[in-house]
């Protein structure tokens, strides 16, 4: 079942659970979080960063929309960090049903006008649209990039944010990195500061940096009011540190069907334990009867 990213959040967000967005760019990764979410009966985004896609090319992306609407559990594929309403549009192309324009490095009013000219033209498409306010940290492991110095989100601006860019869903930064921590750092997130960004604004909020937090503070955050967890880091370094074990063995062979299968099993156990903590395993089910509903009132 493929759905918008405002119709999987909102009913998240009416219901009091997360949705853990999984970055691909591979089609063992994607048997993996699809695989996880089907196994889980759970939930699941997507999401494929420009480079990401640059990689794995779009048609490989046609797979990917059609593996994730002929499952009986829903899913978003969306475009994480967009730049440039080039990138916007060659995702939606794709066949991405979200997308995010991150304008959080621009000027205050830059990144309005910037995501607002997004939001017109996906809103005529039926794709929902992310934006950001504040920095997200850079740990220096991830594709995502960020800051050295993280500047947290105004729980005010991101009220005059949201009332003029219609944006469906917002990325705060409340003291996350992209990528996994080195040894001895632990992250402190600002529960405060979620807290008063909850109160100003009505959409649902993306955590983009959940690698490596503690599960106290990511399951307190989603109390607060995150529908959306960014994950990336975290799963890969499963799947990767089991198959440079498998590959270290001499008889490890060559063949995809030798080394992959067990570096798949590794990562779902991540992403169950993901989405355990974000409340969503189970809550696919919501989706289905929130379809048939819609059917009966449409044709019934």
């Amino acid at each position: 079942m493929l759905i918008t990213m405002n119709q999987m959040l909102s009913l998240a967000k009416d219901r009091g659970f997360a949705v853990g967005a999984f970055n691909i760019s591979e089609s063992n990764l994607v048997r993996t979080v699809i695989e996880a979410a089907e196994e889980n009966d759970a939930p699941a985004i997507i999401s494929v960063h420009p480079t990401e896609l640059a990689y794995c090319k779009d048609e490989f992306m046609g797979y990917v929309a059609a593996r994730a609407a002929n499952s009986p559990v829903p899913f978003v594929i969306h475009l994480d960090h967009g730049d440039s309403i080039e990138s916007v549009m060659r995702a939606i192309h794709c066949g991405f049903t979200s997308v995010m324009i991150d304008g959080s490095m621009l000027p205050f009013e830059e990144n309005i006008a910037k995501t607002a000219e997004v939001v017109r033209y996906c809103h005529m498409l039926d794709v929902s649209v992310e934006g950001e306010l504040g920095t997200i940290g850079d740990t220096g492991t991830s594709i995502e990039g960020g800051m050295t110095e993280i500047k947290y989100t105004d729980p005010q601006d991101a009220r005059v944010f949201v009332e003029k860019t219609g944006v469906d869903t917002l990325a705060v930064a409340i003291g996350t990195c992209h990528g996994l921590y080195p040894k001895g750092v632990t992250p402190k997130l600002r529960m405060d500061v979620l807290r008063e960004i909850s109160s100003a604004v009505d959409i649902p909020l993306v955590l983009h940096g959940g690698s490596g937090n503690p599960d106290s503070e990511i399951a307190e955050a989603v109390r607060i009011g995150i529908q959306k967890v960014n994950i990336s880091s975290d799963y890969k370094s499963a799947f990767f540190a089991k198959a440079r074990e498998i590959l270290s063995q001499e008889s490890s062979g060559w063949d995809p069907n030798t080394i992959f299968p067990e570096c798949i099993v590794a990562a779902k156990a991540v992403i169950r334990q993901k989405m355990e903590l974000f409340g969503s395993i189970g809550a696919a089910a919501l989706y289905r009867e929130a379809h048939v509903r819609q059917w009966r009132s449409e044709f019934c």
